[in-house]
C-alpha cells in the first residue's frame, strides 16, 4: 500500500494560535477557571487533553451565571465573538484572552466598516457557525446596521426574489458580499453572480482565506494519484466537511473520519491512499491515521 498526504492539510496558523494560547492561559492563570466561549475548536480529539487540564466551556446561557466577583478568564476562540457577547462578558469582569484569528477580525472589521457607511451586508457561510454569528454581529452592532445570511445559492435567490418580505432594500439600498473565511469559493461565486445580476454595483468582497484554498487545491492534485481519499477531521468542522464532500465529487473512494479507529474496512485492500485534514486537526491524529494503515 502507497500512502500520500495532501500538500497542505492539518492546522491553519488560527487554529495553532488558539491552541497555544489555551495551553498558555492554562499554565498561567493556574489558580482561575478557565473558559473558551464555544469549543476552541471543532476536534474532539484535540480538545481531550485540554479538557483534561481544566479547559471549560462555556456559551452566551452560561453568561448570566457568572460570578462577577470571582469572574473566570474566557478565551474567545479563533471564530471570534459578536460584540453584543463580547459586552456582556465584559461586565461580568471576565479576563477576556483574545485568540481571534487575524483573518476572521478582518472580516468582522470589514462588516462593521461597510454597515457604518450605511450599506446592508449579505454574509454567506453556515448560518449557525460561531464565526458567522460573530461577523453578522459586527455588522448589526453598528447604528441601524443589517446583516441578511445566506448559505447557498438558493438562500440568495430567495433573498432577492423576496426583498420586500425579507425587508433587504435592493433598489435603493447599498449591498456589500462578504463570506466566512472557511466558505466553498465555487458557491461563493455563485451567490455573488445571483447579487451582481440583481444590482451590479454590489460590492463583492471573497473573503475566504488562503488556507481554505490551498487545503481545497492540495487535494483535488491528491485525488488524481490515489485510489481513495481518506478526511481527518471534527464531523462538526466546517472546512473539513467541504474537504470531504470535495474528495467524494472527485474520487472513486472517499470518507471522513475522526480518529483512526474509524478508517473503513474497505479502505485496507486499497493500493493507493491519500490522506488529507481539515485546518483544526492535529498533527498526532494525522500520524495516527498513517500508523494504523501503514500496520494493517
Amino acid at each position: 500500500m502507497d500512502i500520500l498526504r495532501a500538500k497542505v492539510l492539518g492546522y491553519c496558523m488560527g487554529v495553532r494560535r488558539a491552541m497555544e494560547t489555551a495551553e498558555e492561559c492554562l499554565s498561567k492563570y493556574n489558580d482561575k477557571k478557565v473558559f473558551t466561549f464555544g469549543p476552541l475548536i471543532h476536534n474532539k480529539e484535540a480538545l481531550l487533553p485540554l479538557e483534561k487540564k481544566g479547559l471549560g466551556i462555556i456559551e452566551e446561557k452560561d453568561i448570566e451565571s457568572i460570578d462577577e466577583k470571582n469572574p473566570p478568564v474566557v478565551i474567545i476562540r479563533a471564530h471570534g465573538i459578536s460584540p453584543f457577547v463580547l459586552e456582556k462578558l465584559q461586565k461580568k469582569n471576565c479576563l477576556i484572552v483574545d485568540a481571534t484569528c487575524p483573518l476572521v477580525v478582518a472580516n468582522q472589521k470589514k462588516a462593521a466598516s461597510y454597515a457604518k457607511e450605511g450599506y446592508q451586508v449579505i454574509l454567506a457561510g453556515d448560518k449557525n457557525h460561531g464565526e458567522v454569528v460573530g461577523i453578522a454581529g459586527f455588522a448589526e452592532y453598528e447604528k441601524s446596521g443589517s446583516c441578511f445570511l445566506v448559505e447557498n445559492e438558493a438562500d440568495a435567490l430567495k433573498l432577492i426574489e423576496n426583498s420586500s418580505e425579507n425587508q433587504i432594500d435592493i433598489n435603493e439600498g447599498k449591498l456589500v458580499f462578504l463570506c466566512q473565511t472557511t466558505f466553498s469559493s465555487k458557491e461563493f461565486d455563485k451567490i455573488a453572480n445571483v447579487l451582481q445580476n440583481a444590482k451590479p454595483d454590489t460590492v463583492i468582497l471573497k473573503t475566504i482565506c488562503n488556507a481554505t484554498n490551498q487545503r481545497q487545491e492540495a487535494l483535488l492534485d491528491l485525488c488524481k494519484q490515489v485510489d481513495g481519499v481518506i478526511v481527518v477531521g471534527g464531523k462538526n468542522s466546517a472546512n473539513t466537511q467541504r474537504l470531504y464532500l470535495s474528495a467524494k465529487a472527485n474520487c472513486e473512494n472517499a470518507c471522513h473520519i475522526e480518529n483512526a479507529r474509524e478508517i473503513p474496512e474497505s479502505f485496507f485492500k486499497l493500493e493507493k491512499i491519500g490522506i488529507t485534514a481539515g485546518a483544526s486537526t492535529p498533527d498526532e491524529v494525522i500520524e495516527d491515521v498513517e500508523k494504523a494503515l501503514k500496520e494493517n
